[in-house]
């Protein structure tokens, strides 16, 4: 397959990362027809793509052989390293001019490490991060951001088309994952601002159920936060985003901004609230902010107003 040669339903597709958002992306792509080879260290997590006509690979190689793209969606730099560079890895079984789609947020380094090992194997790599919720991955409404050779990113379009509503390209390896560390700073700091309000609101003696629905409808609430003051609202704090992930991607956000003397003191200060919770090591959603902030400023003790 060359890098400008369309990808189609015919292409066979390896899928490896069946987590929140893997899973989703893989039943929205076996959905529309592809055919598909999937692997996950959990083989459970693949019971309802062989459903959907997939086969389960028993490791990394195995998938890779047999495919034309593989797609990956996994929570980290170190599971993206041990998966493509790593003993028994992608690249290893690869054949020419495979196409690799890492749909990690993972670092623009990480993410142009790969794709210099793909090159040296005549495999293009293409990095395409995913912005969006699991509803969202459900409902084939992602936005995607890609970084890497333009003609693979363009030719990807069957794919994209099954799982997002928009994508954009973002320039050479490592800029779309850039796009998503920017995008994802701005959520985790939307949503510490949207929970130290509430908590101020409720301290103010506003009752809590107005408040957040109130807030919900202002222009000044995004639609990404919009959706968690409705659950917030009823103490549901069922992860769709992760609150470890979302502490990881601080992590990222930071890390990537030291090297240029950058300083980004909000979102120091908001990543530490989300560090503090994420210690908690209960799955929750990274809304959950809300909740520690309502505690720390006693809200639930709030005179009547």
């Amino acid at each position: 397959m060359l890098r400008d040669e369309k990808i189609t339903l015919r292409s066979r597709l390896g899928f490896i990362g069946l987590g929140y958002l893997g899973s989703r992306i893989a039943k929205r792509l076996a959905a529309a027809g592809f055919p598909m080879v999937v692997y996950d260290l959990d083989s459970t997590k693949a019971g309802e793509l062989v459903a959907l006509g997939a086969k389960v690979a028993r490791h990394p190689g195995e998938l890779t052989s047999e495919v034309d793209v593989v797609l990956s969606s996994l929570p980290d730099d170190r599971a993206v390293e041990a998966v493509y560079l790593g003993p028994g890895n992608v690249l290893g079984s690869a054949r020419p001019n495979t196409r690799i789609i890492e749909l990690s947020t993972i670092s623009p380094e990480t993410a142009r490490e790969l794709h210099r090992a793909a090159l040296k194997v005549d495999v293009c790599a293409v990095d395409v991060a995913v912005s969006g919720s699991t509803k969202s991955a459900e409902a084939g409404a992602l936005t995607l951001f890609g970084g890497g050779e333009r003609e693979v990113f363009e030719a990807t379009e069957a794919i994209f088309s099954a799982i997002a509503k928009q994508w954009f390209y973002m320039g050479p390896s490592g800029s779309g994952v850039a796009m998503k560390l920017v995008v994802n700073g701005l959520l985790g700091v939307g949503m510490q601002a949207i929970a130290e309000a509430a908590a101020l609101g409720e301290r103010l003696g506003l009752p809590r159920d107005l408040l957040l629905d109130t807030l919900a409808k202002t222009a000044v609430v995004a639609p990404a936060h919009a959706g968690k003051l409705a659950t917030a609202k009823k103490n549901d704090y069922t992860p769709q985003f992760p609150i470890r992930l979302m502490h990881k991607d601080f992590g990222l956000v930071l890390a990537a901004a030291a090297p240029h003397g950058l300083s980004l003191p909000v979102t120091e200060a908001a990543a530490a609230v989300n560090s503090a919770e994420a210690q908690s090591g209960i799955e929750e959603d990274f809304s959950a902010v809300i909740r520690r902030m309502e505690q720390q400023a006693g809200a639930e003790k709030a005179p009547a107003a």
